[in-house]
C-alpha cells in the first residue's frame, strides 16, 4: 500500500495557492485602502473648490467604482486568472447593455453634462425640455421640476440638453415687457405722462437701468407704447400683475382708450330721386 505524499501536495499545490490568495487578499484590502484615500482626497479638494454637491457626489462614486474594478483585476491577475478575457467579456457585455440601454445612456450622459457645466441649479426658474417651472432635484437621468399650480414634472436630462435652456433666475435683475395701445384720437404725450407717472410710483422698479416708455408701433386701429422697467428677479411675476392693473386704472382715470381691432364700415346711399327714375323706366 502506497502512503499518500502529504508533502508533496502542500509544496506542490498549498504553499503557492496560499501564497496567491493571501497576495491577492492584501491587493484587495490595500486596494480598498487607497481607493478611500483617493477618493477622500478628490472630495476634500472638490469641495474646497465649491463643485455641486451632486457632481462631486458622482465623480467620487465613479472614481471609486474604477479603482475597485482596477484592483479586483490586479487580485484576479494574481491568482492566475486569465484577466484579458475576463475584460473582453466584460466589454461585449457592455456594449450590448449600451446597445439595449441606448436612451438611458443618453439621458446618463445628459445628466453628467448638466451636472458638470450647471445651466441651472436647485431653486432656479427654467424653460427646459418643452416644460416650464421650478428645478427641485438634479439627476443622473432626469430632472424635477415643481410648476407654478404646485406639480411635479420629471423631464429625461437627454430632452433638457439636447434643445434650448432658459434660465430666468440666472440673473438678478429681469426687464417687464408690456405693450400699451392707445387709440388713434387719444392724446398721446398725455398716455406718455400717465404711464410714467405710474412707473414713478412703483417701489420695486429699479432705477438703473432707466424704464423706457416710447412708442413702438402703428397700428392698424391703435398706437402701440412700449413700457419697458427692470425689476429684480425675484420682484418679476408679482410686479408685472400689479403693473398691468395699475397702467388699466391710470388711463382710464386720464381718460383715454386702449382700443381693440376693428373695422369701419361706410354705405353710400344713392340718391333717392335717381332711384325711382331708375324704377319708372
Amino acid at each position: 500500500m502506497t502512503s499518500f505524499d502529504y508533502k508533496a501536495l502542500a509544496e506542490q499545490y498549498l504553499i503557492p495557492w496560499g501564497a496567491n490568495i493571501g497576495f491577492a487578499l492584501l491587493i484587495l484590502i490595500i486596494g480598498i485602502m487607497i481607493s478611500k484615500w483617493i477618493v477622500n482626497l478628490v472630495c476634500r479638494g472638490m469641495r474646497h473648490a465649491k463643485f455641486d454637491d451632486m457632481l462631486i457626489k458622482f465623480v467620487t462614486s465613479l472614481l471609486k467604482w474604477s479603482l475597485y474594478f482596477i484592483f479586483i483585476i490586479a487580485a484576479l491577475n494574481r491568482l492566475g486568472v486569465p484577466t484579458t478575457s475576463f475584460i473582453a467579456v466584460l466589454g461585449a457585455a457592455g456594449l450590448a447593455i449600451g446597445l439595449a440601454l441606448k436612451d438611458s445612456l443618453q439621458n446618463f450622459a445628459a445628466g453628467v453634462m448638466l451636472i458638470m457645466f450647471r445651466p441651472f441649479k436647485t431653486g432656479d426658474s427654467i424653460e427646459a425640455g418643452g416644460a416650464s417651472g421650478v428645478v427641485e432635484d438634479v439627476q443622473i437621468f432626469s430632472t424635477t421640476m415643481r410648476t407654478a399650480d404646485n406639480r411635479e414634472i420629471v423631464v429625461p436630462n437627454g430632452d433638457i440638453f439636447s434643445g434650448k435652456i432658459t434660465n430666468n433666475s440666472a440673473r438678478d435683475t429681469r426687464r417687464i415687457d408690456l405693450v400699451v395701445a392707445i387709440g388713434y384720437d387719444d392724446d398721446l404725450r398725455e398716455a406718455k405722462r400717465t404711464l410714467e407717472q405710474v412707473i414713478n410710483k412703483e417701489k420695486r422698479i429699479l432705477s438703473d437701468p432707466e424704464p423706457l416708455v416710447a412708442v413702438g408701433e402703428l397700428n392698424a386701429s391703435s398706437v402701440d407704447i412700449l413700457v419697458r422697467p427692470w425689476v429684480k428677479t425675484s420682484d418679476f411675476f408679482a410686479t408685472k400683475c400689479e403693473l398691468t392693473e395699475n397702467i388699466k386704472l391710470a388711463l382710464d382715470d386720464s381718460g383715454i382708450s386702449m382700443p381693440f381691432p376693428q373695422m369701419d364700415i361706410h354705405v353710400n346711399h344713392a340718391n333717392s330721386s335717381s332711384s325711382d327714375g331708375l324704377k319708372m323706366g
